[in-house]
This record gives structure tokens, C-alpha cells and sequence, in this order.
């Protein structure tokens, strides 16, 4: 059953990880209760170590004598730097020549910020649940997955998805065991071929533009045999579809059994609305892009709100947020600065203030008061909401595009090298792990009365 995959035993969205926050400000939310525990944060916060150290000789009466304390601190600071290095779990080789990964390992760029205030936003779900799987099982799928991606039909998959969103869709397909898949999206066919490799016997159906045989005329391509295509003359977009009548054909009564892959680049939340309606209960959004980026208004653009935790943003542009996110834009490709950030009138959310959809060819101004109302829907149906973590940190995929402040926390976190050789990730090219979009998996219900 795929009700297996989820519990409520977890009711932050964030244990699954653990994540860490660099500040205070980015574990409340921006209330009276908040503004009462940063006020009481100096009784909280936990005196560094050069304190202690210089209270406890100050007691000893060792800071009488100069010289002695300056010993005892060189002394100190070099069994530090020694117990680090041997008890470090892995240390990483990096190049004097990447001057992008020297930064990120030494944290120059500020790997582990989040902004400060800001941080990731999280969707949160009406009773708190998240899903059962952990981050060793995780681990575990990658290991299981790096040889079966080696053997992928389409080794360049310019402008498809890459390794991580390549394993999300297949790790999630072969938990989930639905009896049937749906995709929006097909492309050359690399995702259909993802999901095959989870569900090696259960029907596709594929709704696409262009067929995938279209492209086998110019180079790899991928077409299932068990796979039913809606594509070229007879293709029908996901939301006019007669899903009752299409799923009856294959025998398919039950939709809680359906898990629906979006890969269509169209306003994420028409497309909620879709299933919703159509009565399917198990969503994946391939592009899930953050606020400012993409081109079509995403599930992670919803969510960004000022009353959840990562969410809001600030237009002004000596804000420290500005600060930041300038100097982020230096190190990540698609980190966006106040001036991208901002549409007219200050409006931040979606992209500048609009709505796009359809390969950004439709964009509509929408209101902060539209926007949040959308959230609130959102809210409304939403049970479960997962963002997929990228495979491994930036220093050791090498990767420069996303900003790994506004992603959660790896599944191989920065400096576990040996983790990483052991899963073969190091095996592929550095160009498969540049393609990650916050993907999403959803599980939707209607609106409790």
C-alpha cells in the first residue's frame, strides 16, 4: 500500500535531516514570540571557547605572565588543529586550480548560510507529516543507483534532468510501488526510462508534445514498449485528460495507486489543481524552481511566505539580505541578486512579481495578497511535501549553479569524500550534477470541512 510511505510520528518537516542553521533568527517565525527569544538570545548562547579558557586561567592566575598565556593559547590552538585532523571523517582533495571548491571547503562563500533571517521554505502540511524514509535510506538507493545510471540510453541529457532528480523520481517510483505512472513531460524519453528502471513491469503513460521516436532521427533517444504515449497528433495536455476512462483501460480503479510525474514547465499550482480534481494523490514536480528563478510559478515559490520558516524577502537594498545574496551571486549561477529578485512596486514573490507558466510564455502580475491566498490553498490539501536533498555538497560534485543555501542539507554532506567513492559518485562527469531544481513530492488530499 503507499500509505506505508508515510507517518506522523514526525511532525517537523526538517528532523528527516536535521538541518542546521547558521542563526537564531532562521529556527522562528517573525512574532512576538520570536522577537522575545532573539531578545534572550545573549542568556542562551553558549560562550565561545576562547572565553572559558581565558576565565579559567584568569582564575589560575596565569594571565599575570604574558608570555606563559600566549604559550598556553599557541599550544592550545595547535592540539586543536591536530585532534581536527585526525578525527575529521574524511578530509577532501581539492584542487588549487578550483578556486570554487577551495572556497566552498574553506567556507569563504558561506556555504552553510541561510541567509540570515531567510532560509529554505517549507511547505507545511495540515497534520504535520512527513515520509518514512530516512537519509540511510537514501544512502542506501544511491549506492543501489550509480550503477544503473551508468547505463542510462541517453548520456547527455542537455536541458532533461540530471543525476540528482534522475535518482529522486527513481528512488521515490520504487517506494512507492504504484500500480501505474503518469508523466507530464517525456522530452527524449530519459525519465520514462527512469521510472522503468523502479517499475520494470508497471504501465506508463506518457503525455508530451513530441514523441521520443522524433528524436532517435538525431541521436539517443529512449521509447518504452510498455508505455502508452499521448504524443505528436495525439497528444492531449494533463488537464484534458478523461483520467477515469483513460485508468479504466488499464484497470486501474484505485487513484491513491498513481503517481504523477510533472515535468512540463506549466504553473505548478494549475497543475495541482488538475490532480486535485482528477482525484490522484501522489505528485512529483521535476522543476520546483526557488523564488526569482524558472520559468513557471512553483510549489517553492508558493510556500515562500513571511510566516513560514525560510520564507519572505526584503527589497531594500542595504538590507543585509542584499549584502548577501550580492555576494552569492558571485559564486552561484543561478543565486539571484535584490535587482533580479525585485519586480516593480518591490514585488519579490514568484518571479518578480508574476506568475509565469508555460515555458514562461504567459507571465501575469499578481498581487502579495493573491499569492498568499495560494499558499493558504496549498496548505489546504497538502498532507506531505518533501523536498528532494541534492546527492552530495558542492565541493564534492564540483557543481556551480544552484546556491546550496536554499537547498536542503545533502544527502553525502561537504567533506565525506570517502562516502562519496564509496556510493561511485565520483565515477560520473561533474556536468550530471548541475542540473537540480529543489524537486517535490507531493501527497495532496482534498480540503478537511
Amino acid at each position: 500500500m503507499l500509505d506505508r510511505a508515510f507517518s506522523a510520528r514526525r511532525t517537523q518537516p526538517h528532523s528527516l535531516f536535521d538541518v542546521p542553521t547558521s542563526s537564531a533568527v532562521s529556527d522562528v517565525s517573525p512574532d512576538a514570540e520570536s522577537a522575545d527569544l532573539l531578545a534572550d538570545e545573549s542568556k542562551t548562547k553558549k560562550p565561545h571557547l576562547y572565553v572559558l579558557a581565558s576565565n579559567y586561567m584568569s582564575r589560575l592566575g596565569l594571565v599575570k605572565s604574558p608570555c606563559l598565556c600566549l604559550s598556553l593559547c599557541l599550544l592550545l590552538s595547535v592540539f586543536m588543529l591536530f585532534s581536527l585532523m585526525l578525527n575529521s571523517r574524511s578530509f577532501v582533495c581539492l584542487s588549487s586550480y578550483d578556486p570554487i571548491s577551495r572556497a566552498s571547503f574553506f567556507g569563504l562563500d558561506g556555504l552553510d548560510s541561510d541567509f540570515g533571517s531567510l532560509g529554505v521554505p517549507w511547505c507545511r502540511s495540515k497534520q504535520g507529516k512527513t515520509v518514512e524514509w530516512t537519509s540511510k535510506d537514501l544512502v542506501k538507493g544511491l549506492e543501489e543507483f550509480v550503477p544503473i545510471y551508468e547505463t542510462r540510453p541517453i548520456k547527455n541529457n542537455m536541458h532533461g534532468m540530471g543525476f540528482d532528480h534522475s535518482f529522486g523520481l527513481w528512488f521515490i517510483a520504487q517506494w512507492l510501488k504504484p500500480d501505474i505512472m503518469i508523466e507530464s513531460g517525456a522530452f527524449k524519453g530519459h525519465s520514462t526510462w527512469v521510472m522503468r528502471q523502479a517499475m520494470p513491469d508497471t504501465p506508463i503513460i506518457s503525455l508530451t508534445p513530441r514523441h521520443p521516436e522524433k528524436y532517435l532521427k538525431k541521436g539517443p533517444a529512449y521509447v518504452d514498449e510498455n508505455c502508452t504515449y499521448f504524443a505528436g497528433k495525439d497528444f492531449v495536455d494533463f488537464g484534458s485528460v478523461d483520467w477515469e476512462r483513460v485508468l479504466k483501460k488499464h484497470g486501474i480503479s484505485d487513484f491513491s495507486k498513481v503517481l504523477v510525474f510533472f515535468d512540463d514547465h506549466q504553473n505548478e499550482l494549475k497543475r495541482l489543481k488538475q490532480a486535485l480534481k482528477a482525484g490522484f494523490n501522489h505528485l512529483i514536480f521535476e522543476d520546483n524552481y526557488d523564488t526569482g528563478t524558472g520559468d513557471h510559478y512553483s510549489l517553492r515559490q508558493i510556500c515562500d511566505q513571511f510566516y513560514i520558516r525560510g520564507g519572505g524577502h526584503s527589497c531594500f537594498k542595504d538590507s543585509d539580505e542584499a549584502r548577501i545574496r550580492s555576494k552569492r551571486k558571485k559564486f552561484w549561477e543561478k543565486a539571484v541578486d535584490i535587482d533580479e529578485l525585485c519586480g516593480p512596486h518591490e514585488a519579490w514573490w514568484g518571479v518578480s512579481g508574476e506568475m509565469r507558466d508555460n515555458f514562461n510564455h504567459n507571465n501575469t502580475p499578481i498581487s502579495y495578497g493573491e499569492h498568499f491566498q495560494n499558499s493558504r490553498f496549498v496548505e489546504s490539501i497538502l498532507d506531505v511535501y518533501w523536498e528532494l536533498p541534492p546527492a552530495a555538497g558542492p565541493s564534492l560534485t564540483h557543481q556551480t549553479r544552484y546556491d546550496p543555501a536554499r537547498a536542503p542539507t545533502p544527502i553525502v554532506e561537504d567533506g565525506r569524500y570517502r562516502m562519496f567513492k564509496r556510493l561511485g559518485l565520483d565515477r560520473l562527469e561533474r556536468s550530471v550534477f548541475n542540473g537540480y531544481t529543489q524537486m517535490v513530492y507531493l501527497r495532496i488530499s482534498k480540503p478537511e470541512t
